[in-house]
């Protein structure tokens, strides 16, 4: 039989079924996610605000509590050096001063006081990081505030504290409300009922109250704060992943799990939660900007982060009581802050989009 027959014959056999190649969940997930523009920029976005936090200390800043008082209120710059804004800025405040009292430009011992402070400005020198650099020729990116600091830098480690407040803080309380929306949901009965009661009385006490008097109780310091926004903000997600629950526990899969002998855990874990991710993680996500809004009203509040630290909300009450004078004081924190939830939406939004299984379907 010639090599042409044969080929032949190949041809008209029937194609053997090729296995597919399974993909899990995440995979899928990923897939959908990045077809996502504005989801993929939130995650970009969002990604260099926390990478940019973690590493502040290697960044060539000032240190965020470094007080310099000649340094105080100055505007942003980013080509002239901070003694030449002081110069200028003392300059015309005599100017201004000597106008008042009918002089004209300045005297003669205010000359001599600007020699001098020029002098200082091109000798001074001040201990940053190990290293003796001149006090008066740094530059200051986004300005300083009333003592002196750094006002990009103070945001960047503000925004250390501002998320980490949001993202511990809504981690915390989306695992108490899984937990017990789930155990709610599926064991039902009289579990259900106490569960659901306690959450109703919960719901009646005010929020914002109960977590003002568990920081007077425990104080201000980070840990207490997020922990404290936790352990009354974890309802909302408890009855959602509840009806969550009670909606797929009587499904096929479930029943064929019981049949295998799976336990109550491995039931909840394995095969009921993975299918709510979606919710779970739209509330995860929407609760970082919630937690993170709570603080900047708390820190308005002074019951928030203690000085010298601070944190994005305890910056923008700082900066709202001189806004008439110097608004870069309240800008910088507010269009940071704004920015990161802004976009942290437009990444929940992506999220939930990615793991809705009805999506395959789409």
């Amino acid at each position: 039989m010639s090599d042409e027959t044969l080929l032949a014959e190949e041809k008209s056999l029937p194609d053997q079924a090729v296995p597919l190649k399974g993909s899990s969940l995440s995979a899928d997930a990923w897939k959908r996610l990045k077809k996502n523009k504005m989801a993929m920029v939130g995650l970009v976005l969002c990604t260099l605000y926390v990478v940019v936090a973690m590493i502040a200390p290697l960044l060539p800043i000032a240190p965020y509590d470094q007080q310099i008082i000649e340094h105080q209120n100055l505007p942003p710059a980013f080509f002239v050096p901070a003694g030449e804004l002081w110069l200028a800025k003392d300059e015309a405040f005599m100017i201004k001063r000597n106008a008042a009292q009918d002089i004209v430009g300045l005297t003669d011992d205010q000359k001599e006081e600007l020699a001098q402070m020029r002098q200082l400005v091109k000798s001074e020198t001040i201990e940053l990081k190990g290293k003796t650099e001149l006090k008066h020729m740094r530059y200051y990116l986004l300005g300083t505030d009333d003592l002196g600091r750094d006002v990009l830098s103070r945001t960047i480690y503000g925004g250390q504290i501002s998320m980490m407040v949001g993202v511990l803080g809504a981690l915390f309380s989306v695992l108490i409300g899984i937990i017990v929306g789930a155990l709610a949901g599926y064991l039902g009965g009289r579990v259900d009922y106490f569960i659901m009661r306690f959450i109703e009385v919960l719901y009646g006490l005010p929020y914002m109250l109960l977590v003002i008097i568990l920081m007077a109780i425990f104080g201000n310091n980070p840990v207490n704060l997020f922990v404290a926004l936790a352990l009354v903000s974890w309802l909302t997600e408890a009855q959602v992943v509840r009806g969550q629950v009670i909606s797929l526990k009587n499904s096929e899969f479930v029943e064929a799990a019981k049949s295998v002998g799976a336990g109550t855990g491995r039931i909840i874990f394995r095969h009921l939660l993975p299918n709510t991710i979606g919710i779970i993680i739209v509330f995860a996500t929407l609760r970082v900007p919630s937690f993170i809004m709570s603080e900047s009203f708390l820190s308005y509040l002074g019951l928030g982060i203690s000085a010298p630290a601070a944190s994005w909300g305890s910056l923008i009450k700082d900066g709202v009581d001189s806004m008439q004078l110097y608004s870069w004081r309240l800008l910088v924190p507010a269009i940071g802050m704004t920015i990161f939830l802004f976009f942290m939406n437009f990444l929940g939004d992506g999220l939930r989009d990615a793991f809705d299984p009805q999506s395959k379907q789409k």
